[in-house]
């Protein structure tokens, strides 16, 4: 996928919920539903006027940096072999983002539903997404796994983004199961996501340990 396809289709949907945010306006209550507990019951406000402008201003303000990202890059070539994939990425994300924002609104409407079940299953998803990249990304600055360890050698750069590949799409598996364990999945997510975050990060010292005795 062009860039050009990525960051018009991302604008475009931007524009959509947006818009749709202005259209409902009225219907919506002063203040707004913004924050959600661990059981996925409402427990935070905001005034309207944020409640219906700043996660499409967000959403716009990271996709806009996401395209910028591999023109500052010293690596930038490296980039340019995964860039199709890094484009549809950033589509998924913005994607991801304005999903939230639908909760968001829809609670505002007065829809009742646990944010914890509609939200997990899409993060896990979410994780899933971003193993496709890690899978295919080369050694670059600013995407994958940056360690000290991976970033000095295309080798270790290699091995550990196969194995981080598998880890996050493992995490992923595990962040939607805890979607459907109630308050009890909360340890499953936390162990999910560490595990996604942390094993690639060791192995690639010991990786780059064994590349360097």
């Amino acid at each position: 996928m062009s860039t050009k396809t990525s960051i018009t289709i991302s604008l475009i949907l931007i524009a959509i919920a947006a818009a749709a945010g202005l259209i409902l306006s009225p219907q919506f209550p002063d203040p707004m539903p913004s924050h959600w507990n661990a059981a996925g019951e409402i427990d935070g406000y905001m005034p309207k006027f944020w409640g219906i402008w700043l996660m499409p201003l967000i959403t716009l303000g990271l996709t806009l940096l996401l395209a910028f990202i591999p023109a500052i890059d010293p690596l930038k070539a490296n980039i340019e072999q995964f860039r199709g994939l890094y484009n549809a990425f950033i589509i998924g994300f913005v994607a991801y983002m304005l999903y939230v924002y639908a909760l968001t609104l829809a609670a505002a409407l007065g829809y009742q539903f646990n944010m914890t079940y509609m939200l997990l299953p899409v993060v896990g998803l979410l994780f899933i997404g971003i193993s496709f990249l890690i899978d295919k990304a080369k050694r670059n600055f600013f995407i994958g796994i940056r360690t000290p360890w991976t970033l000095s050698s295309d080798t270790v750069w290699e091995k550990t983004h196969k194995l981080g590949a598998q880890a996050f799409r493992i995490g992923g598996a595990l962040v939607i199961v805890s979607a459907f364990l109630g308050e009890n999945g909360f340890w499953l997510l936390m162990a999910a996501i560490l595990f996604a975050s942390l094993i690639p990060v060791v192995c690639s010292y010991f990786l780059w340990r064994r590349e360097n005795p």
